[in-house]
């Protein structure tokens, strides 16, 4: 991040704005909901080191399977020892707008520098387990299918030796198609509180004149790591014999997993801070080849190294294949990658007018479609990392809105400044964030994690309604969370693709239900892709419900929703 601040790319200038409405508003709901305990992390006035700075990440998970999404939020501690209340929480869906705390009754309370999580059924009980990454000991949690979980961190075999490492992305990826998640962890920088610069150390402890937090630049980088699943519970460390150890050693952040060639088989993405962004390409017999840098999502369009923070993946121009979108550090813009279906993508940020902003350090994305129009738009959130600045340079504020861009429905955006409700336009300290829809009415909320402070919880009234559908998968051949699966959904003379990932936006998992709006079409045709790769379709299926499909069986009695 902070080597990257002095790119200052100039932005570019904006459109005349399309007088169109935009009918998703958003209203920050958390404290109603019941989620009113802050994210502990680091300083709150000034951070002295940059395991304070970077925050955490956040999920939807139906851990009870009652077809509601429930609610986990990761938090960190303090250097001078964690305060009360500085734990991981998980919050459980009432069904009626709210949710409780029943962290301690699930055996979730951990304290520590947590990072990312991403969800899935690493035991295909029909349960979805956690993974979480944290600067020290990551963690695996089995879901024992009675509302409480156990960490089975050392009998999976995921315990580690030598040095802590600072376990930063991760991604749930069955990537040899034997049914059973693998498990793909980025490292983010080799870190010790003994060893590490204070501010004003040196040219990278310093922005804008003044001493900050020191890194990434400077510090050395992490290695990334694959542990394949034995089927058994427990897991093997492949990241040499796959091919994962031979790429260059950066500093890793949000991994999303999906097949991006379009071949069957699934792929790993790799946003990495100040240096190039890593795409693992799979050779179908185990091992990846590492080809950002050809295919075009390593560098910005002038082949510059980026602070590559959250990713958001979806079809912004419905051509069918997954493009991408990657937040960057203040003075950068964010980079829009269209994918050709091939796995070679064309950096379009300026083209579909998405350089407009630079103005933010950005973290957690989704490319979604908040308003229904069948077009996804793209939200991500914001938040400085340097809260002594401001008291100096009061045109940096710690605090910033989010952004919202409004999908035109010709391959470009606008930013939507002040039309998205309050919950756009009030200021946080952001970093996580997760898209689903936790009062199951047919819009896309959001769920953000922000820097000590009670997160929010922006929930979307979208006015008038327009038609929708979603589909929940449950691999039977495949992994039970048919993690991997691409699904390309026709509707109205135009198709979309979405896959089934266990972690994107900034270290989070959505909802796994994939979520289509689809304007003014009343019924849809539906491929499925499944990750062993069977190939399904479903006719003529009507709006305005959600589907659940099971491999081989096809369609199945949705749970939760209303009717």
């Amino acid at each position: 991040m902070q080597g990257i601040s002095s790119r200052d790319v100039k932005a570019q200038q904006r459109p005349v704005p399309s007088g169109k409405p935009f009918h998703a508003q958003f209203t920050d709901v958390a404290k109603q909901a019941g989620l009113i305990a802050p994210t502990i992390y680091g300083g709150i006035d000034q951070k002295k080191y940059i395991v304070e700075a970077n925050g955490c990440g956040c999920a939807f998970i139906d851990y009870d399977n009652d077809g509601w999404m429930d609610i986990f939020l990761l938090s960190g501690t303090r250097l001078e020892g964690a305060p009360p209340g500085a734990t991981n929480r998980l919050y459980k869906n009432n069904r009626d707008g709210t949710f409780t705390d029943v962290t301690e009754k699930a055996g979730l309370t951990a304290v520590g520098w947590a990072n990312g999580v991403c969800v899935g059924d690493y035991n295909n009980d029909g349960f979805d387990d956690l993974f979480v990454t944290y600067f020290g000991q990551n963690r695996l949690y089995r879901n024992n299918s009675d509302g409480t979980f156990t960490d089975v961190t050392k009998d999976a075999g995921l315990l580690e030796s030598g040095p802590a490492r600072w376990g930063a992305g991760c991604a749930w990826v069955d990537y040899n198609r034997d049914g059973h998640l693998d498990l793909f962890v980025s490292n983010y920088i080799r870190f010790s509180f003994e060893h590490a610069p204070v501010p004003g150390a040196s040219s990278t402890c310093n922005w804008k004149g003044i001493p900050v937090n020191c890194g990434p630049r400077g510090l050395p980088a992490g290695r990334h790591l694959l542990y394949r699943n034995n089927g058994d519970g427990t897991f093997t460390d492949v990241t040499k014999e796959s091919g994962i150890a031979a790429a260059t050693e950066s500093y890793g952040m949000t991994v999303v997993a999906a097949d991006f060639d379009e071949d069957g088989w699934p792929d790993i993405f790799v946003a990495c801070d100040s240096t190039p962004s890593l795409l693992f390409m799979n050779n179908h017999d185990g091992t990846f080849r590492e080809e950002g840098v050809v295919r075009g999502v390593a560098l910005s369009d002038d082949g510059m190294e980026q602070a590559g923070m959250g990713v958001g993946i979806g079809d912004y121009n419905l051509d069918g294949h997954l493009d991408l979108f990657k937040t960057h550090f203040i003075g950068d813009t964010c980079g829009l990658y269209r994918n050709d279906g091939k796995g070679s993508f064309d950096e379009m940020t300026r083209a579909a007018k998405v350089g407009v902003e630079t103005s933010f350090t950005s973290w957690g994305a989704g490319m979604v479609d908040l308003d229904n129009d069948g077009y996804p738009d793209i939200l991500f959130v914001t938040g400085s990392v340097y809260p002594e600045v401001e008291k100096k340079l009061p045109q940096y504020p710690y605090k910033t809105p989010r952004v919202l861009f409004r999908n035109l429905g010709n391959g470009t955006f606008e930013e939507l400044e002040t039309q998205g409700g309050s919950g756009i336009t009030t200021p946080h300290s952001s970093r996580g964030c997760a898209f689903g829809d936790f009062d199951n009415d047919g819009d896309l909320d959001v769920l953000i994690v922000n820097m000590n402070e009670p997160p929010s919880l922006l929930r979307n009234d979208l006015n008038p309604m327009r038609n929708w559908i979603k589909f929940k998968l449950e691999g039977v051949k495949s992994n039970r969370s048919a993690i991997g699966a691409r699904v390309l959904v026709h509707f109205g003379g135009k198709v979309q693709a979405q896959a089934v990932v266990s972690q994107s936006s900034y270290y989070s998992c959505n909802d796994p239900r994939l979520h289509f709006g689809i304007g003014e079409a009343k019924e849809v045709d539906v491929d499925v892709f499944w990750p062993n790769g069977l190939h399904e379709v479903f006719r003529k299926l009507s709006a305005n419900r959600l589907v659940t499909i099971r491999e081989t069986v096809g369609v199945i009695p949705s749970k939760g929703w209303k009717s």
